[in-house]
């Protein structure tokens, strides 16, 4: 059936109860029951460099079940059962697909973002009580075994490292001079360090355990946080099997392809991407070990979705603009959709690539805490630019006024909360203190909300909108920072007096970090000084204030909090202004003011003469909206 209306949606649900649909009840049953119907079909493809006649390697449906077994085995053989944690530090390759299949397989499997630091990573080890991490063996060009290593020192309970080694994906001159020239790996812990693929290669193919038929936890996922400690959420078979069952149901078939240059520590690329492979057969390619970060991938990626004759690419908004600005040189009549999430697309990006490549984009909704899938754009229905679509079929949205906890009406702004078979109510995240006012009671006893912490609305015809966030996070890119961390790090100068971290508008990253500073009485420290402090104090490059304004006093509410509305309506007006006068267009914010449906709006005034399409061009990139003064 079609996917496109409320009613189609509505139709699925009416068909029986979710719990009531014959589905695997693990991600090994899930597995077991795709090879069987699919066996010879390609199932993973991966290689290592961007050009696209380069070396490539690719796993059958049948050869991934068997991968998937050997991991799995050699995981519980090291001890690891199914309350037991495995933990990866890896960028993309087969590898990471086994590990985080047979991880879960064994036990509880917990991607980590190899971008964090040491201390962090080791904070997330000691956290999850993991057993065995699964990283890379020394390579030119990546410092991941360094933090690796220095990690597990920090974080005593990793009895085993199983170390990945990149050159078997070499071939040719690199094959043969990359071991030569391997950094050395200082190693200070005291874990048995072991050849990931030289162990696999010792076990069976087939499970030598039982793979209990059971709903368990079987991942952890760390929420985005590029600073401080992120908080670690737990997800469960039957909202990793929801989420894998939506991508089956709703978009792929066996005959589909995916190119997901997205990394494996995230929800994006490993629960819905992986996952809808796994429910559907559908082909999956991993581009590079750092997907869109990887070397040459925006210049090659047209070729690469000709290679592979991609139907389904997944893509985020920093990734779109990137793209946007290399030509489209290849065949790419394959392509159906363009799958875009982690972060607002702003309306004219999504214009300029519909155009360019004559894709359709769905926009989607989705967190960690939920597992992720969360809402859609219909594939077959009206597309609402600038909205996140329709809810999934068995999720329940809840719009909440954030002063009253009251259920809003219609186009009335309040905080998105979420009841769907990926929300593991109660237990959300590992740390029980962090559940508390997680959750509202719905109308019926045995019904939760998850309080998302995003600010949104449902229109008429049942479309969500965010419109802000009601935690504040800064979203750079698809990577939530905490502001907290950047508030925290400045504080500790001792000419600091208050400081409020925000996210500034952005054409590429959607928003980056900005902070504005309330110096002491008598201080005297410069803005260059506070920014160079920063960078000191912050270890993630992510989360440096790329701007920051000292200023004679911060505005603050009658309790003495910094308010930020108006830190972000001054951001909007100086982003918005540079770049009207960058783009030579007679025009200037005149204010910007809070709508109940769109948030934070820029109004402006013209100082000449200038067209519609000069303001377009000017401020298009951007996701926050603009209107005339009247």
């Amino acid at each position: 059936m079609t996917y496109a209306t409320v009613a189609d949606r509505d139709a699925i649900v009416n068909e029986m109860p979710w719990d009531k649909r014959d589905l695997p009840v693990t991600t090994y049953g899930m597995l077991s029951q795709t090879s069987a119907a699919h066996g010879g079909r390609a199932a993973v493809s991966y290689q290592i460099l961007s050009d696209p006649k380069s070396k490539k390697e690719t796993l059958s449906w049948s050869e991934l079940k068997d991968r998937t077994s050997q991991t799995a085995n050699l995981l519980r053989s090291l001890g690891v059962g199914p309350t037991d944690v495995v933990a990866y530090l890896l960028p993309n390759c087969t590898e990471t697909v086994l590990t985080y299949l047979g991880g879960q397989v064994a036990g509880i499997v917990n991607p980590i973002n190899p971008l964090l630091e040491a201390e962090q990573i080791a904070a997330i080890l000691r956290e999850t009580n993991a057993k065995v991490l699964v990283t890379l063996k020394g390579f030119p060009k990546t410092d991941v075994p360094q933090k690796a290593a220095e990690a597990v020192r920090l974080a005593p309970n990793v009895e085993t490292v199983l170390e990945v080694d990149l050159v078997r994906y070499l071939s040719g001159l690199k094959k043969v001079i990359v071991p030569l020239i391997r950094p050395k790996v200082a190693v200070t812990h005291k874990a048995k360090v072991l050849d990931f693929n030289a162990e696999i290669a010792k076990q069976p193919t087939r499970l030598t355990f039982e793979d209990v038929q059971q709903d368990r936890v079987a991942a952890y996922f760390h929420t985005g946080g590029t600073t401080g400690m992120p908080k670690v959420a737990q997800h469960r078979y039957s909202g990793i099997i929801y989420n894998a069952w939506l991508g089956d149901r709703l978009l792929f078939s066996p005959e589909d392809v995916q190119i997901c240059p997205l990394p494996m520590f995230h929800v994006f690329a490993a629960i819905v991407c992986m996952g809808a492979s796994l429910a559907s057969g559908a082909h999956i390619v991993f581009p590079t070990p750092a997907g869109y970060r990887g070397d040459g991938v925006f210049d090659n990626f047209w070729k690469l979705v000709e290679r592979y004759k991609v139907t389904f690419m997944i893509t985020v908004p920093t990734a779109m603009s990137a793209l946007m600005q290399r030509k489209v040189d290849a065949d790419i009549s394959s392509l159906k959709l363009a799958f875009c999430g982690s972060a607002p697309l702003p309306v004219e990006l999504y214009k300029r690539f519909e155009q360019a490549a004559g894709v359709t984009i769905c926009e989607g909704y989705g967190l960690t805490e939920a597992t992720c899938l969360v809402s859609i754009n219909p594939p077959d229905g009206e597309k609402k630019i600038g909205s996140i679509g329709i809810p999934f079929p068995y999720t329940d949205i809840k719009i909440m006024a954030v002063d009253t906890h009251e259920e809003c009406p219609t186009d009335h702004v309040g905080e998105i909360c979420v009841s769907n078979p990926g929300v593991y109510m109660g237990n959300t995240y590992t740390e029980e203190a962090k559940n508390t006012d997680l959750f509202y009671p719905g109308p019926k006893s045995n019904a939760q909300y998850l309080r998302t912490g995003d600010l949104g609305r449902v229109d008429k015809d049942g479309y969500l909108w965010i419109t802000g966030r009601a935690k504040d996070l800064i979203i750079r890119g698809g990577h939530n920072i905490d502001p907290a961390e950047i508030e925290e790090a400045l504080a500790g100068h001792p000419d600091v007096a208050f400081v409020g971290a925000i996210g500034q508008p952005d054409a590429h990253a959607g928003e980056i970090p900005c902070a504005y500073v309330e110096l002491v009485t008598g201080g005297t420290a410069s803005e260059d000084a506070l920014l160079a402090y920063a960078k000191e104090k912050i270890h993630e490059r992510a989360a440096h204030p790329k701007y920051l304004e000292i200023l004679p006093e911060l505005p603050k509410t009658a309790v003495g909090k910094i308010f930020k509305p108006d830190l972000r309506k001054r951001a909007i007006t100086r982003v918005y202004n540079e770049a009207l006068a960058h783009a030579d267009a007679a025009a200037e914010v005149a204010e910007v003011v809070e709508d109940k449906k769109r948030g934070l709006v820029a109004r402006l005034q013209k100082t000449g003469t200038v067209s519609e399409q000069d303001i377009v061009s000017a401020l298009g990139a951007f996701t926050r909206p603009w209107e005339w003064m009247e």
